[in-house]
């Protein structure tokens, strides 16, 4: 079987490359040309020993998930759907905008944590994605993007792990897909312009700050416990007070001087203005800036989107307390590429119940999780 070379980060690629008798100025010409160039055919990297590239050919290869489909909404925002094997796939979004271009990538097929509000927590959880799937989704948009390897024509400038997924959750196969996004050899992107986001695994925070630390956003989206723990179960085993304090250890080695919280704004849940003045009291010792999400609806989700007057009154008491407070923009949505519709193509094989605060309905895996047949 040929090895993967998207699974390999510059320390991994040299070391294989060393188990192959090859100097370790090859790894990074190798690396060169599949990540800056895009290239996937060896005999096509001219610089690299003849000897070499016929070596490649018969025991390696540059393998990224196939493109399903690739979605155009009327915004601009473009959505990949990528094949993962055993009739599943991942969703991918890229987001345009005038000073930037993020892509959104994710990190599981399904995810196991169970978000009340998000659709893609309703289909379960089939498995962690390989760090060539993580970074394969970079590397398939790049070239239908037609990015170039000079930054300055880089169409893609920021990258953020709030795809499919819970990133830390799949930390071994993450950190890698880290590496080469960071890589100057690579995507040589800035870590204050790569984000992963967490629902708050507090051990694998600490991990991340040691390993690669990046910007953090952290999925907040209560003031309270009592609240949290119906949102966003993983708040059972890790409570709010343990995560601010992990927040607050992650901005010792953060490229940024604070936190960013995501807070879903969900109509007569979590939008009142004790809950903004409890977060107020909440972060108090941790720097943050929040960013309001209107809710995206999905069929048996048990919530409403809280209307713009609601969410800019909310805004205004954070921003009164002294907090950078934005409101994050709905894009892509008439492609089900907003946030919290990614649903890709995982079947939801377990009839699960559905909780979304004190509210429970069972649900039958279908319209959030929907077969791929091959």
């Amino acid at each position: 079987m040929s090895v993967n070379l998207l699974d390999f980060d510059a320390e991994g690629l040299t070391a294989w490359f060393a188990q192959q008798g090859e100097k370790p100025f090859r790894a990074r010409q190798v690396l060169r040309w599949i990540h800056q160039r895009g290239e996937c055919d060896f005999n096509a990297m001219t610089d690299v020993a003849k000897s070499l590239r016929e070596k490649l050919a018969t025991m390696a290869a540059v393998s990224p998930p196939p493109t399903i489909s690739d979605r155009l909404s009327d915004d601009g925002t473009r959505k990949f759907l990528f094949d993962v094997g055993n009739r599943n796939a991942v969703e991918t979004v890229f987001i345009p905008e005038d000073d930037r271009g993020t892509l959104c990538v994710s990190s599981q097929a399904g995810c196991a944590l169970e978000c009340a509000f998000c659709s893609t927590g309703r289909q379960g959880f089939n498995r962690n994605l390989s760090t060539a799937e993580i970074i394969g989704q970079l590397w398939q948009a790049n070239r239908a993007l037609g990015s170039h390897s000079d930054a300055s024509e880089r169409i893609i400038s920021n990258v953020v792990l709030m795809g499919m997924g819970e990133p830390l959750a799949n930390f071994d196969n993450l950190v890698p897909a880290l590496h080469l996004m960071l890589d100057d050899n690579a995507y040589g992107l800035s870590r204050r312009r790569v984000t992963v986001s967490t629902s708050g695994i507090v051990p694998a925070m600490d991990r991340l700050a040691e390993a690669c630390p990046v910007a953090l956003a952290v999925s907040l989206h209560a003031p309270t416990d009592g609240l949290r723990d119906k949102l966003v179960p993983i708040n059972r085993k890790y409570p709010l007070a343990e995560l601010m304090a992990a927040c607050s250890r992650y901005l010792v080695h953060a490229p940024r001087d604070f936190i960013t919280f995501e807070y879903v704004m969900l109509d007569g849940v979590n939008d009142r203005d004790a809950d903004a003045r409890a977060l107020l009291h909440l972060v108090r010792d941790v720097p943050c800036k929040f960013n309001l999400i209107p809710f995206n609806p999905f069929p048996a989700s048990g919530f409403r989107r809280s209307p713009a007057e609601r969410v800019r009154r909310f805004a205004a008491i954070l921003i009164n307390g002294g907090i950078v407070t934005t409101t994050r923009k709905t894009r892509g949505d008439d492609i089900d590429a907003a946030c919290g519709q990614l649903a890709g193509k995982v079947q939801d094989k377990s009839r699960r119940v559905v909780r979304s605060a004190g509210f429970a309905t069972e649900s039958t895996g279908s319209p959030a999780g929907v077969e791929l047949r091959s």
